[in-house]
């Protein structure tokens, strides 16, 4: 167990996933303030029928350009969702649901299309569904970092801005901010955290890591900044022991352990977290009721 782990390749899927899980930690907390954790979903599973199309046309798995196939079909589908919301009467969580099954149905279609072909069998696309991070060789690991670097620094270099964007839209709209620049941006950096994501972790579960970290960060704390902080820890500790446990085994998908990882820390959080946490709030119930009881028996002491 121990020498997988100080493989040196090993260490580099671990390293790659756990700076995943950082940026998806912290675009959740924006999808989080935003109450568009579906629309990660959805976007996850629009991106599958681009990577098989990118590659039909480049005919072998170069990740880079499978990435921008994914990003090009997401970015499709978030257009058709603000396309269908803002041109019928359909709600937006009915088109993200829409565009989430329809595109995913045409991805896995393609897919069976695709292991048909020659060579489309030994491709690795499979991976693309449930994830395989093991299945990933040095460049896609570099590809992975670097793109994920990207979108933290994005973050955390317009903190102020964020800010804003998502708790006062109608004051960052005064002060000459454009909020549909930051739409843009927030959907650009949302489809890149997806995309970079979907091998590692599989386009069906890459909504959890997004979702899961930021849920449970926000039952520790109110400040905007910490959850930001904790998601991100969350969420990396989360993508290297899921990376580790599945490098462990041949054949595990690492988006199930991942997943399971994050699921740790949040039933950890529901349970004991500062803010809302179901035993805490219990045991400050259970004081407050004794407090109350005793204040309530010396006012009848000195009524007597």
């Amino acid at each position: 167990m121990w020498s997988t782990l100080l493989h040196s390749n090993t260490m580099w899927v671990l390293l790659s996933t756990a700076i995943l899980g950082i940026a998806a930690g912290v675009i959740g907390c924006l999808a989080y303030w935003k109450k568009q954790n579906l629309m990660s979903d959805a976007l996850s599973h629009a991106a599958l029928p681009g990577v098989v199309i990118a590659f039909f046309i480049i005919g072998e798995k170069n990740l880079l350009l499978l990435v921008i196939g994914a990003a090009a079909s997401a970015l499709f589908g978030a257009f058709l969702i603000q396309w269908i919301t803002g041109s019928s009467r359909i709600t937006e969580d009915t088109a993200m649901g829409m565009v989430l099954s329809v595109f995913y149905g045409v991805g896995v279609m393609l897919l069976s299309i695709a292991n048909r072909s020659a060579g489309g069998n030994q491709s690795g696309l499979d991976s693309f569904i449930y994830g395989q991070a093991a299945a990933m060789v040095r460049s896609d690991v570099v590809t992975m970092m670097v793109l994920a670097g990207i979108v933290i620094f994005i973050v955390f270099i317009g903190f102020k801005e964020w800010k804003l964007y998502l708790f006062d839209a109608s004051f960052a709209k005064g002060i000459g901010m454009s909020i549909r620049g930051m739409n843009a941006l927030y959907t650009l950096i949302l489809v890149t955290t997806i995309v970079i994501g979907i091998q590692a972790v599989g386009v069906i579960l890459m909504a959890a890591m997004l979702i899961i970290p930021a849920v449970s960060a926000r039952y520790w704390t109110h400040s905007f900044r910490n959850m930001i902080l904790l998601s991100a820890t969350f969420g990396g500790i989360s993508g290297a022991v899921g990376s580790w446990i599945s490098s462990t085994g041949s054949g595990l998908p690492t988006g199930p352990f991942i997943v399971v990882a994050s699921a740790a820390f949040f039933i950890i959080s529901l349970l004991f977290g500062k803010e809302k946490g179901i035993i805490v709030g219990y045991i400050q119930f259970k004081v407050q009721q004794r407090n109350s009881s005793e204040l309530l028996a010396i006012k009848d002491g000195d009524a007597s």
